[in-house]
């Protein structure tokens, strides 16, 4: 499909980010790698690649997103991990049920019947368990797995949100923003492998407690 956009935030990713694209060699999807231009090692690692880097000029796992999502002039993008958790063979299911059910924005969900993960921890099952049941009651949103970003929609849709968390508060900047918009939001299984190599990126103490904050915040502030 030609009409779909990887966007990939890389930020140290110079290990796992080459078999992420070799892997991706076999699909027809263009591919934008978005990471900060001193990440020299990582640069390097991919410049034998058909891709398009993209420089933040900010920082942070949210601000790449943002970036990147701007960035995108195919009709739909997919939000894409360098660090080879996400499987590709699960975006052409993605795509098909965004257009026969005519949804705005699929989220995958390791939390769906035949789904699962082998990168979960406890804190980070927990953690998504209490921070999906919130967005549940206090934003009536249905997804299933809040915190996980791989996610595929329409670009020109996503773009019109005032999207401006530059960090792991994107997970639930989007989706909320997007329900309050009245986007068309689904759900599709996944299954979540271990990360090639490095140590995740996310503090499930720290991040956790940024992310709970900006819940409160966004309940209040309604914009």
């Amino acid at each position: 499909m030609t009409d779909l956009t990887l966007v990939i935030p890389a930020k140290n990713e110079s290990e796992c980010l080459p078999r992420v694209l070799e892997e991706l060699r076999k699909y027809n999807y263009k591919k934008k790698i978005v990471l900060q231009e001193d990440d020299l090692t990582t640069i390097s690692s991919i410049k034998n690649y058909d891709v398009e880097i993209i420089y933040q000029k900010n920082k942070g796992y949210g601000d790449a997103l943002i970036t990147g999502i701007k960035s995108v002039e195919t009709k739909y993008f997919c939000i894409f991990n360098a660090d080879g958790s996400f499987n590709p063979n699960e975006i052409e299911n993605m795509i098909t049920k965004l257009e026969k059910e005519n949804f705005d924005i699929i989220f995958a969900s390791r939390y769906e019947k035949n789904s699962g993960s082998e990168d979960d921890t406890i804190l980070t099952y927990i953690g998504n368990k209490i921070f999906t049941l919130i967005g549940k009651i206090f934003f009536n949103l249905l997804i299933t797995d809040i915190l996980y970003t791989f996610v595929l929609g329409k670009t020109k849709k996503c773009n019109e949100l005032n999207l401006n968390s530059t960090n792991f508060n994107f997970c639930i900047e989007l989706p909320i923003k997007a329900k309050r918009n009245n986007f068309n939001l689904g759900t599709i299984e996944s299954f979540e492998r271990k990360r090639i190599a490095g140590q995740k990126k996310v503090n499930e103490f720290s991040d956790g407690f940024k992310i709970l904050k900006h819940l409160i915040y966004l309940y209040f502030i309604k914009k």
